[in-house]
């Protein structure tokens, strides 16, 4: 049998885009998707292309998931590709948490919040049964759902701890100016990487690789032992500062999802052991990504808080250098590429190294 070249005509991949297309349609009798649908209907998956491919923009996204089949990794790569069109005019200011409009907020660690907790919308206490929901549509139920305004201000759980001095101090682990401006996208990723860069790169990294990440600190490989402080998903303000204005102004809102977590104490004197923090924070209703994040964050810690780097969480360059799905499918799939050359030069090898062998046996070598 040989092995030859070919060569892929225009034609085949034209009619391979007519097969996607009329795949994409489906059976013409059904009612076609519209990207409305998918954006009012399918939130969840819309928040996680946002975040996946950096650019909040629900619309696009929507049409993404429609364009990709449902392919969440595809949808990703195709925002991302558009984001990367897109030009850079001004960066925002610092996103401004304590004025969040809270839609959700629950702690797992103190029962009694300044503010309270808001359950608002979770599957948390659901059972896994399908049509579970269905008997909640009519427009009195739902209105009875609704959260209640909370009746005092949310006071930051973390701050709480951090006056009583059983939290390690926020302007310890807060990256510096000059580390806030080094931004992933603009500049390439080299280690050590400082944790700014590090919280960038796990807030676009996939959801499913920093789930694997952060259950594995929690099976011990990663000396952690966490207690979510608060897990709050609401609407936050974006900021800009023009430069022929002086002062900020707000551009519009965005849905994200932020998770402190307390993790175990450390200190090298009793009288100084204090709880570490671990942040996750993410574009749209994620909360299984910011906790893992928050995980993730933590055991990157490793290094600066003086632990031993023994678990793959625990090594920045493992981790940082994997968590991206849109350069690991391009990684994974080029192999449906062709590798001709590269085939028949170890199949040359091969062959070689067959018949020298049985030329050895039949000369008694």
């Amino acid at each position: 049998m040989s092995y030859v070249a070919v060569k892929g005509g225009s034609a085949a991949i034209r009619a391979a885009h007519r097969l996607v297309r009329k795949r994409m349609r489906g059976d013409p009798d059904a009612p076609e998707i519209a990207p409305r649908q998918i954006r009012e209907q399918m939130h969840l998956g819309v928040d996680r292309v946002m975040a996946e491919a950096s650019l909040y923009d629900e619309n696009l996204a929507a049409r993404a998931m429609l364009q990709a089949q449902g392919d969440m990794v595809e949808a990703i790569f195709l925002l991302r590709a558009y984001r990367a069109t897109l030009t850079r005019f001004l960066d925002s200011t610092p996103l401004a948490m304590d004025t969040m409009r809270v839609q959700r907020r629950i702690s797992a660690a103190f029962k009694d919040l300044p503010g309270g907790q808001q359950l608002g919308q979770t599957y948390d206490y659901s059972h896994r049964l399908f049509g579970y929901f269905d008997r909640l549509e009519t427009a009195s139920e739902v209105e009875s759902g609704k959260a209640e305004v909370p009746p005092e201000p949310m006071t930051n759980v973390m701050d709480l701890l951090e006056k009583e001095g059983l939290m390690e101090p926020a302007a310890a682990c807060e990256p510096s100016a000059e580390n806030t401006q080094q931004d992933i996208t603009q500049h390439p990723l080299l280690f050590p990487t400082s944790r700014a860069q590090r919280l960038q790169s796990l807030a676009r990294g996939d959801e499913g690789f920093l789930l694997s990440m952060a259950y594995s600190t929690q099976r011990g490989y990663g000396q952690n032992h966490p207690f979510i402080a608060e897990l709050r998903m609401g609407e936050v303000t974006v900021e800009i500062t023009p430069p022929e204005l002086g002062f900020s102004i707000g551009i519009g809102t965005i849905t994200v999802t932020e998770c402190q977590m307390i993790n175990q104490f450390q200190a090298k004197n009793p009288e100084d052991a204090a709880f570490t923090r671990g942040y996750g924070l993410v574009f749209g209703h994620s909360e299984r990504k910011a906790i893992a994040m928050a995980l993730v964050d933590r055991a990157l810690r490793a290094g600066e808080l003086g632990e031993e780097t023994l678990s793959p969480a625990q090594d920045e360059q493992f981790v940082l250098s994997h968590c991206d799905n849109v350069e690991a499918t391009g990684f994974v799939e080029h192999l449906k590429l062709p590798h001709y050359v590269d085939f028949q030069s170890e199949i040359q090898t091969l062959r070689h190294l067959r018949k020298t062998a049985a030329k050895d046996g039949a000369d008694g070598v």
